[in-house]
């Protein structure tokens, strides 16, 4: 007999509130049936690392997981990594030190938030409240981005869908995007101010708030006029919907 578990796996942090937000989000999963849900980390938060999380679920009898990688991207490495280490993919499409994990379940992978519905109303909701004149503002939507050629261009993709999802959700009346690796925030944002004399919204696309959205955003766009609410995707009520829309789909799979 089979038996089906999710195992969601985010990035970890040293902040206990970061670690919360992802528990509580997963908290709020409107599961139905019997499905052993685990929350995993790829790093720092010892007890609850990826192996644990498999650990976790085979101990309760599951033959088949379904990973959800929590990331914001398609281009992040991590989401390839962890693909390779659990035996999804043959490589990495980088040099990973990541090793395989120790696993005896099937195991099906899902997508990263990006890919998902639900995203561009999370976004608009986090900077609806430092939008003034929506006909007149355009939007700058942020993302971490990467230094590889390939995960770059896929950041690049997302977030342009994205950030025109938004737009057209927002009555903005332009849209653009701008990774923080390599670096091209504060170019972006002057471009939409002094070129052609907009109001910029800049928007920070993470998951939960730190480091990056509290001291590195800010920090490039130093002494420029902008908006931003430094607000990240949690919480946020959408989130459980969309980590629940990829677990029903995969359930019906196969009946």
């Amino acid at each position: 007999m089979s038996k089906r578990g999710v195992l969601v796996i985010s990035h970890g942090s040293r902040e206990q509130a970061w670690v919360n937000l992802v528990d509580d989000a997963i908290h709020q999963l409107p599961l139905r049936g019997d499905i052993p849900v685990a929350a995993s980390f790829l790093e720092i938060v010892e007890g609850r690392l990826i192996q644990d999380g498999i650990d976790q679920l085979e101990s309760q009898g599951v033959t088949d997981i379904l990973v959800i990688p929590l990331f914001v991207s398609s281009g992040s490495t991590h989401v390839n990594e962890i693909a390779y280490a659990l035996g999804v993919i043959d490589a990495p499409s980088f040099d990973s030190d990541l090793s395989p994990f120790r696993v005896n379940a099937r195991i099906y992978y899902g997508s990263p938030i990006e890919q998902g519905p639900y995203v561009a109303e999370m976004i608009w909701d986090k900077i609806k409240s430092v939008s003034r004149k929506p006909a007149q503002e355009a939007l700058v939507l942020i993302g971490h981005g990467s230094s590889y050629d390939s995960f770059r261009q896929r950041w690049e993709q997302g977030l342009s869908q994205l950030a025109e999802k938004v737009s057209r959700l927002g009555g903005l009346a332009a849209c653009d995007y701008a990774l923080l690796r390599p670096d091209n925030v504060r170019a972006k944002v002057e471009y939409w101010q002094k070129e052609r004399g907009m109001q910029v919204i800049a928007a920070p696309l993470f998951l939960s708030a730190g480091y990056f959205t509290r001291e590195v955003i800010p920090k490039r766009l130093e002494g420029l006029n902008y908006l931003y609410s430094g607000m990240p995707l949690l919480p946020h009520p959408l989130l459980p919907l969309w980590i629940d829309q990829q677990v029903q789909s995969w359930l019906k799979v196969g009946k």
